[in-house]
């Protein structure tokens, strides 16, 4: 039993397709064939089941996976030990983000890592929530910066921020002209959703739960429409398609200007309003984490990378330490 074929059966477990893997481990699809029948003659078990159209994992071979998983995992950290002795941020960190904090923190913060510690380079990794647990879990990733609430997988986590929601509305709105609104003006408005899979969706219907549901009054049209991506959401408001709420980072700097007043930086035909409770209590927010695994061993690393984060221009949110 080798490294290398603990390896080829976790990218295999992960691809669900030999010639994927394979590609994955940079080698032919014949030599990782031919490792795994070996591995699973040694073991005199089944480890995936095989058919023409998929490869699928047996019950007993998954916990041979994981704990092969755990293996190259332990592996990694004795160079990475030997490293510490050296730099402990020299290397590059694998870093996970998000769709929704993505394209608004990570120029800012790609530029302060750089800055700050240019041993260590960031290899990014854009995707939806369940996807970078994953990839968190099968050590794809370092860490990654994600938005509460996910399921606890055992994580460690370190706080980063908390982000208000905005509404954006055409600036044409009946609406625009005032100077905040609150969750209840939003129930009667068209509301543009991200799809299923994005995180951000769910906290908006969290504050607007009624948009999860159809409305009786659209004869069968869903008062809720969906888009692939906030900017792409965004541009549909400046059409006059309907309202929605987004992270205050993805706010232009000066869009929140008074409204006799035009965005330089940002749409000319958005007006973004801040959301306030009547009551006096916390408008919605998202807490955004770091999170990594806790066998990671690279501390340091971490550290570096939460301080690059509280070096960047992180207007309107609220840093935690």
């Amino acid at each position: 039993m080798t490294l290398t074929e603990l390896k080829y059966i976790v990218a295999v477990a992960r691809e669900k397709h030999f010639g994927k893997a394979a590609e994955a481990c940079h080698v032919s699809q014949p030599t990782l064939s031919l490792a795994i029948k070996k591995l699973e003659e040694e073991l005199d078990m089944k480890i995936f089941e095989r058919s023409a159209s998929e490869v699928s994992v047996t019950a007993l071979g998954d916990e041979v996976v994981r704990q092969a998983q755990s293996v190259l995992e332990q592996a990694a950290q004795i160079k990475e030990i030997a490293k510490r002795g050296k730099d402990p941020l020299a290397g590059p960190l694998r870093l996970g983000v998000i769709y929704t904090i993505g394209p608004y923190l990570l120029p800012a913060l790609v530029r302060q890592v750089i800055e700050r510690t240019p041993q260590m380079p960031l290899m990014l990794q854009e995707n939806f929530t369940v996807r970078l647990l994953e990839m968190l879990r099968t050590g794809e990733i370092d860490c990654a910066i994600l938005a509460e609430p996910f399921p606890d997988t055992g994580l460690a986590m370190a706080p980063l921020y908390d982000e208000p929601f905005v509404a954006a509305l055409p600036r044409n709105h009946a609406l625009a002209g005032a100077a905040s609104l609150t969750t209840d003006q939003l129930k009667e408005e068209t509301m543009l959703l991200l799809g299923n899979g994005h995180c951000f969706r769910d906290h908006v219907l969290e504050v607007c739960p009624e948009f999860a549901r159809f409305s009786s009054r659209t004869e069968g049209i869903r008062k809720s429409f969906e888009g692939s991506s906030l900017e792409t959401i965004k541009h549909m408001v400046a059409a006059g398609m309907g309202v929605t709420l987004v992270p205050r980072l993805s706010v232009p700097e000066d869009a929140l200007a008074e409204p006799d007043k035009k965005s330089v930086n940002g749409d000319a035909h958005v007006r973004y309003l801040p959301i306030v409770d009547p009551n006096g209590g916390t408008p919605p927010t998202r807490r955004v984490v770091l999170a990594w695994r806790r066998s990671f061993t690279r501390y340091e690393a971490i550290a570096a990378l939460r301080n690059a984060v509280y070096a960047c221009p992180l207007a309107g949110v609220t840093r935690l330490s």
